[in-house]
């Protein structure tokens, strides 16, 4: 029976592990859109094997369809995505699945399914005819669901979880797959400032342990520049930047990106990037303008009052 399993991928591999082998991911000239419309244009990318990448951009800029495609959910209307040096369109659904994991933006879950039995859908990959459930496949769900947090609400549907639990349940279940490449689609939604950088540290936990490819979207370019080891920044579905924090992330390219001036000053815990935008109403110069604007009503009011003029409400 054919196993669609390639040369290699057994060697010093735990059955039911897919990470022996480190798989590689990359784009050439993809155009990718959504009915006649084209989002992403003549894109290419070689996404690095073994780190952290962080796709940033404004909204509608091309980050998910990028990421859609990426994980063979949206068609090329012209290019390829290619995994392994291999086309992604052309290689089996269940291979592909072995090998990238994708947490989408907006998951659905089927009604009235609990906690345990949504993480354990991420082990469907790795069954088959022949391979059934195991021990390993538990321990799998059991490792993914404590390093998220939630396996104290196992039994728990998943209708009855905040917002903030529910996304963390999806991670658990995209951790489950053990798949040597994990796309995330805005993986912090909904979360409060503690849990996301819980679910941010425990992605670099995985990429350390495992040498695990991890490719995710962001907004907060902060976390973008302490988290990421190479970041791609998007416009108008193409690339504007890509490479270290520190390259990608500079006063020209946020301005050029979202129309936003900025300051970028070290980051004085990780010394990374930080982004300080500027606004029109918080500037240093404007809370000195309030305070002589402040300090001079009060001395015309101390003047008023010594020469005993009377002002117009008090008469």
């Amino acid at each position: 029976m054919e196993t669609n399993v390639e040369p290699g991928d057994q060697a010093g591999v735990e059955p039911g592990n897919g990470r022996g082998v480190e798989h590689r991911l990359s784009a050439e000239k993809l155009a990718v859109g959504y009915d006649q419309r084209e989002i992403i244009h003549d894109l290419s990318v070689r996404i690095p094997t073994g780190k952290i990448t962080v796709v940033v951009g404004a909204n509608a800029c091309g980050k998910s369809t990028l990421l859609k495609a990426l994980a063979r959910l949206l068609k090329p209307s012209r290019g390829a995505v290619l995994l392994d040096g291999k086309s992604i369109q052309q290689t089996p659904t269940r291979q592909v699945a072995t090998k990238l994991g994708l947490l989408p933006q907006s998951p659905t879950a089927p009604e009235g399914i609990t906690v345990a039995d949504l993480v354990g859908r991420g082990r469907y990959p790795r069954q088959g005819w022949i391979r059934q459930w195991t021990r390993g496949d538990d321990a799998a769900i059991a490792d993914a669901m404590t390093s998220t947090d939630v396996l104290e609400i196992a039994d728990r549907p998943i209708d009855e979880l905040s917002g903030g639990q529910r996304q963390r349940v999806w991670i658990a279940m995209a951790l489950a797959q053990e798949t040597d490449i994990l796309l995330l689609d805005e993986p912090t939604t909904f979360l409060d400032l503690t849990h996301q950088f819980e679910v941010l540290d425990l992605l670099v936990d995985l990429n350390k342990r495992d040498d695990r490819t991890i490719v995710l979207v962001l907004h907060d370019l902060n976390q973008a520049c302490r988290f990421g080891d190479h970041l791609i920044a998007m416009k108008d579905g193409a690339i504007v930047a890509e490479g270290n924090p520190s390259e990608v992330i500079t006063e020209e390219v946020v301005q050029d990106v979202f129309g936003l001036a900025v300051k970028i000053i070290p980051d004085p815990v990780a010394g990374t990037p930080m982004v300080v935008p500027i606004g029109r109403h918080t500037t240093r110069a404007d809370q000195v303008s309030r305070s002589s604007v402040n300090t001079a009503a009060k001395a015309l009011a101390a003047s008023a009052a010594a020469n005993g003029i009377c002002r117009p409400t008090d008469r």
